[in-house]
């Protein structure tokens, strides 16, 4: 059975660079075989957090965390497509993931970053391996940096690096090995 991931992308703003990188990413995952859904912040256009998905009443929820709930709840991991605000992590991302805990647990996420300079979004990368971390999710060593974002791809999210290739291919092998290690761990039960 395939691996299910959920790609988060961070931005709303209308000219987000990041859209292309997490084109790139997902040809990628579907070229392994991976089934993969592409989150954009944007199309759900959720509220500021209020009340988390678990705080309803069952099926009261609104429609978009319904959707939301069941598609973080059959992944097998998540790929963090973020861009880097003020040093930070754009609240958008935050605000999302935010409405959800238990989807989380126990689950991988490999976390891409970019930016428009020579940094590649670290800085929020850094962070976000604290914010993923206290949602209960395992992030890989390995991050998919991204510099210069408006010049790495174009549209349809090919590169015009074809240094990308192998860089996303360890970062998609690191995270492939830790989902089904992870996966079959859930399976036997976990800590709480």
């Amino acid at each position: 059975m395939p691996l299910n991931f959920s790609i988060i992308l961070s931005s709303v703003r209308e000219k987000s660079q990041g859209t292309k990188a997490a084109k790139f990413i997902l040809n990628k995952c579907l070229e392994r075989g991976f089934n993969v859904t592409l989150i954009d912040p944007k199309e759900y256009n959720l509220p500021l957090l209020d009340k988390m998905y678990k705080e309803y009443q069952k099926g009261s929820a609104p429609e978009a965390l319904e959707k939301l709930h069941n598609i973080l709840s059959t992944s097998d991991g998540y790929i963090i497509v973020t861009g880097e605000y003020n040093h930070s992590l754009p609240p958008a991302l935050t605000n999302l993931m935010d409405y959800f805990r238990e989807e989380y647990f126990f689950k991988p996420a490999a976390i891409a970053s970019y930016s428009g300079g020579p940094i590649a979004g670290m800085r929020s990368a850094i962070q976000a391996k604290i914010f993923l971390g206290e949602l209960g999710i395992v992030t890989t060593k390995t991050m998919f940096g991204i510099s210069n974002i408006q010049s790495a791809f174009n549209q349809k999210g090919e590169p015009f690096d074809e240094s990308f290739h192998a860089k996303v291919k360890r970062f998609l092998d690191e995270l492939e090995w830790y989902a089904n290690a992870l996966k079959k761990a859930r399976a036997k039960g976990v800590p709480f």
